[in-house]
């Protein structure tokens, strides 16, 4: 099916990308899963090659180009894995705040680190007793002449070991009302002293993106480091959820579309009682149940990504789509497995891992149930 939003230099550019994706990351994946990390050398190559931020200005070191390129980096890097997620959120969610609300200094000296992979990045909102409810995060960040003194913990961090960067959501006035406006954000960089990283997290699936804690401790950080305006942080974080659980959605939909493709495959193969397994009713119906909701979620999908390069408001489509995306893939990887049999609890094949890594998909970029709660004020309930 023709996507509506890409032509025919998306497709050239996603020959390409398989390409360096076939050579440079299917062959080490299952490696990089046993070591519990990606290596900061497949970031500087994928930089290299202009997979990084692709479309920040060319000033910056990117090549300006549409969004669509970005969907077809998520794209592909799911097919491989779920547990690349670390790069979407690089290019696609922490980058974006810097290109937006940054200061012309700010851009120059960060935006060309992270288009190479010279710089990782990532984004602390979650902290151990604060998940969804970001107006009442604990961090503070309390100006001192002309430093911010930077106190708090955060966890599930995603890109929380290799990060360089920190895009950091803290409290610049505790005492501010309503909460959500004594809310800023300020980048923390490696190195920086009170900056320290607690455990790498030992999740149950996305074993080799690395997510951690970290910990600040009277952390210093100049005045300069300040995203945007003081006390507009919330703002900025909701303008930009928006794209972050487009990405959700996207990845969702692609892991949905490879676990019914890697199925087909395998039942096909797989006999029992004298005949292909895939003969039997019962796969048959639960094949066409799955493929169903895959076309129509790509369909759903297509029209929300255009509608998203154009510009347009779509809130509440897209917490649509991230739930309900994730909820399918949540299922299809159970009738999945299902249908592999014994084979697929077992770890060489590919059904097993995206078992595992699937649900914490509802969980993060805002959990389903916040999602029903959006979609539900939005419709004027």
């Amino acid at each position: 099916m023709k996507h509506l939003y890409l032509t025919d230099e998306h497709e050239i550019f996603r020959k390409s990308l398989r390409k360096f994706l076939e050579k440079e990351a299917y062959p080490y994946y299952d490696q990089w899963e046993e070591d519990r990390i990606i290596p900061r050398s497949f970031w500087e190559r994928m930089g290299s090659q202009g997979y990084l931020c692709p479309d920040i200005d060319e000033q910056y070191g990117g090549s300006g180009v549409d969004w669509g390129f970005s969907v077809v980096i998520n794209e592909e890097l799911e097919r491989v894995g779920s547990a690349l997620v670390g790069l979407g959120l690089h290019n696609d969610i922490v980058v974006p705040y810097i290109s937006s609300y940054g200061t012309e200094e700010q851009k120059q000296r960060w935006l060309p680190k992270c288009a190479t992979g010279e710089i990782i990045s990532a984004i602390a909102m979650t902290e151990p007793g604060t998940g969804s409810d970001l107006a009442n995060i604990k961090t503070t960040a309390i100006l001192d002449g002309d430093h911010y003194i930077v106190n708090g913990q955060k966890t599930f961090i995603t890109n929380g070991i290799h990060s360089d960067l920190v895009l950091v959501a803290c409290k610049t006035d505790p005492s501010a009302v309503p909460k959500h406006k004594g809310v800023s954000l300020i980048v923390i960089e490696r190195g920086m002293p009170g900056f320290s990283r607690g455990r790498k997290l030992n999740k149950v699936g996305l074993h080799s993106q690395d997510t951690a804690e970290l910990v600040f401790e009277d952390c210093r950080v100049p005045k300069g480091n300040l995203i945007g305006q003081e006390g507009k942080g919330f703002l900025y974080l909701m303008e930009k959820l928006q794209q972050e659980r487009l990405l959700v959605a996207i990845s969702a939909q692609i892991a949905s579309e490879e676990m019914l493709k890697t199925t087909i495959e395998y039942v096909k193969t797989r006999e029992a009682f004298g005949t292909s397994i895939s003969k039997f009713q019962n796969t048959q119906f639960k094949i066409a149940e799955m493929a169903t909701e895959v076309e129509m979620g790509r369909v759903f999908l297509d029209h929300l990504i255009a509608s998203h390069i154009a510009g347009e408001d779509i809130v509440t489509k897209v917490s649509m789509a991230k739930w309900k995306f994730t909820e399918i893939a949540r299922n299809i990887a159970v009738q999945c497995m299902q249908l592999h049999g014994g084979y697929g609890y077992m770890e060489e094949y590919k059904i097993a891992r995206r078992y595992r890594d699937i649900p914490v998909a509802s969980i993060y970029a805002g959990t389903n149930e916040i999602m029903k709660t959006i979609i539900a004020k939005n419709l004027g309930l």
